[in-house]
């Protein structure tokens, strides 16, 4: 089974994919078109080696923000269609902010978002924040909207919050503990840390996630992490599963900041 929302419990026996189907789940890109297209390379050599199947790729968002190049991530995956791969999109509270943005939200959105990694964005699509800092908030989106190609933002609207695959639930940030999956709310499936992460319950699947960043893939009994930094570290994560089975691939590449540098927390603006 597949789907976008609905979920059963998982009991004790090791957890699983659907018959005849493969997935594949990216952790958070930011920006890191380099790393993408290497991963993704990887991945479709990975998928060709093994039997054939219904191969799925998901992505779990925050595509975009922080490192050099959320356009190209962006042109390069609204074509991306491989012949063996069918790509899923999640959102992610960057894609979530961005699109508010690019909506016209007054009230300070914009600084916020330039803040925790949109001015890297903006500067992909040419447009240096410097260029909008003193303009009035109003001329400063008219500015944001017109640098970013109608074509990105509705990519971007055409993401989905979760995907279901067999005993697992993909996801950008978690869930909330103890609340069934189909009464939770956008702002913790995109923005949610505690008390998901340090929660050890049976959730009636393991969650898939981003949004949170390890040093290496988190893996724990309910829930695996698979964002690693990429933005910063070099390093972008994916998990695969089959059946049973489980593996990790990831590509490694220059760190874009200083690896030691402390991660900037976001919180819902």
């Amino acid at each position: 089974m597949l789907s976008f929302l609905r979920t059963r419990r998982a009991g004790s026996r090791r957890p699983q994919g659907p018959a005849g189907c493969r997935a594949y789940a990216i952790g958070d890109v930011h920006g890191r078109l380099d790393l993408l297209r290497n991963l993704l390379e990887r991945i479709e050599e990975d998928a060709a080696s093994r039997p054939a199947a219904r191969t799925l790729i998901v992505f779990l968002g925050d595509l975009v923000d922080r490192g050099p190049d959320s356009a190209g991530v962006l042109e390069f995956l609204r074509h991306y269609r491989p012949p063996t791969l069918e790509p899923v999109f999640l959102f992610g509270n960057h894609e979530e902010v961005m699109l508010r943005v690019l909506g016209g939200e007054r009230g300070g959105l914009l600084d916020r978002w330039l803040h925790y990694g949109g001015a890297d964005a903006l500067s992909s699509y040419g447009l240096p924040a410097a260029r909008i800092h003193d303009l009035p908030e109003r001329h400063a989106l008219e500015q944001v909207m017109e640098a970013v190609p109608p074509s990105h933002t509705a990519f971007l609207e055409s993401f989905a919050d979760t995907f279901r695959f067999g005993d697992y639930l993909m996801v950008h940030a978690g869930i909330r503990p103890g609340v069934p999956l189909h009464n939770q709310t956008q702002e913790d499936l995109h923005w949610i840390r505690e008390p998901f992460l340090s929660d050890s319950r049976n959730h009636g699947f393991v969650v898939v996630h981003g949004h949170t960043i390890c040093e290496d893939i988190d893996e724990r009994p309910n829930r695996i992490g698979i964002d690693t930094g990429a933005y910063r570290s070099g390093r972008l994560s994916a998990i695969g599963i089959e059946g049973t089975n489980r593996w990790f691939l990831q590509e490694q590449g220059e760190p874009a900041i200083d690896p030691l540098a402390k991660p900037v927390e976001t919180a819902a603006p």
